[in-house]
């Protein structure tokens, strides 16, 4: 349900659980938070299969425990602090505790038709703490609002004017984009992406 690949210096970690529109188990998170860490890749790509990103937790697992479990605080922030350049390759929709990983990878590339939305309002759920700083620092307080509050779906191109998502392509070139724009970090020292990431 987790499948990582390797393309040189760059490491491929693929949700793959399409006919559950990848929703997370406690397992999955665990594997993406173990994976993200022992990483050592100049780049790492977050993508999908299917039509969506990822449903965000399995609903059994989130009635189980899983919406609160510390894992996607770990994932987030492992992602976030990860040792080299991070692209979300959101194949489609990304919901609820997904996005997580998202806001935390350094660029976001997406396909047309996705959405973003995190419905903890209605599910009586708080957002991981987190997201809703990155989310913040991304697109303003307001439109967190809109997002967490209001219960808004942000299409890719509404995302893209907001400074949620910094490019959109078709499902066809998405990872062969996310390849190109880590062309510059594959040819640079681990040191050198380390320092400008930090300054940034």
């Amino acid at each position: 349900m987790i499948h990582s690949s390797t393309d040189g210096d760059c490491l491929i970690i693929t949700l793959d659980r399409p006919d559950k529109a990848n929703a997370l188990t406690p397992e999955m998170l665990q594997t993406l938070a173990d994976t993200v860490e022992g990483a050592t890749a100049k780049v790492l790509i977050l993508t999908g299969t299917g039509r969506v990103f990822s449903a965000g937790a399995d609903l059994d697992a989130a009635r189980a425990g899983l919406a609160t479990s510390p894992l996607w605080e770990r994932l987030s922030g492992a992602v976030a602090d990860y040792a080299g350049l991070t692209i979300a390759a959101i194949n489609g929709t990304v919901a609820g505790g997904a996005m997580g990983m998202v806001l935390a990878c350094d660029l976001r590339i997406s396909v047309t038709d996705a959405k973003f939305f995190y419905p903890v309002m209605r599910l009586g759920f708080l957002p991981q703490p987190s997201d809703v700083m990155r989310m913040g620092a991304l697109v303003g307080p307001s439109r967190t609002k809109l997002v967490l509050m209001a219960g808004q779906k942000v299409p890719a191109s509404e995302g893209l004017g907001w400074g949620l998502v910094d490019q959109i392509v078709t499902a066809e070139n998405l990872i062969g984009t996310a390849k190109a724009l880590a062309t510059d970090a594959l040819g640079a020292s681990h040191a050198h992406i380390i320092a400008i990431k930090r300054m940034i």
